[in-house]
Order: C-alpha cells, then sequence, then structure tokens
C-alpha cells in the first residue's frame, strides 16, 4: 500500500473545504477526469499544475507540497510577526481607533 503523499493529503484537505467534488474541480481546472485523483498513487504534479491548484484553492504552492503549514503566504499573522513594537502599537491603536468609528456609525439613527 502506497503511504499518501503530503500533497494529496492537502488537496484533499482543500476540495473537503471547497464543499465540491472533485470531479467538479477537474472540470473547472480544464482537467481530465480522475486526474486529481491521481495524485494519490504517489505522483507529484508538474510546476505549472501545482500552481493552477495553488491559484484554485486560494493557498500557496509551498503549502500543498508540505515546505510550510500555513496556507496563505499573506497571512495576517505573519505579516504582523514581521512588525517591531512600535509598529505593533501603532496597529494597535489604528484598530482601536477604527472599532471606536464603526461602533459610533452603527449607533446612528439611519436618515
Amino acid at each position: 500500500m502506497i503511504e499518501e503523499t503530503i500533497f494529496y493529503s492537502r488537496l484533499k484537505q482543500e476540495i473537503k473545504k471547497s464543499r465540491k467534488s472533485t470531479n467538479q474541480i477537474e472540470r473547472e481546472l480544464g482537467y481530465s477526469r480522475n486526474s486529481l485523483h491521481n495524485y494519490k498513487n504517489g505522483t507529484e504534479p508538474s510546476g505549472t499544475r501545482l500552481i493552477e491548484i495553488a491559484e484554485y484553492f486560494h493557498v500557496s504552492p509551498k503549502f500543498l507540497i508540505g515546505k510550510t503549514d500555513i496556507s496563505s503566504e499573506n497571512s495576517p499573522i505573519i505579516l504582523f510577526d514581521q512588525l517591531d513594537d512600535v509598529q505593533k502599537f501603532e496597529m494597535l491603536k489604528l484598530c482601536h481607533n477604527w472599532s471606536e468609528n464603526m461602533i459610533k456609525k452603527a449607533q446612528l439613527p439611519n436618515k
């Protein structure tokens, strides 16, 4: 029995999250029937196909092949972690001001 690859495991996970059938996704991508299911056998996608699949599911190719556990390279967590403490404090103040303004707007009577 062939052990399931990280790629196939994550592909299945993304298919499940999409709430679409594998066949529907294959049709939308213009792939032949069972082309995604065939990755179960341990083969890896070509570079082009990897990028197409990653773009379809809005995840990074690195995530699909197991080079990172974060599905998006633009994750807010990663971006926030790159800030120094002063920048994080400024971000906190901006968020606080934004939320106060949103609360005020929500409390205004509609005209």
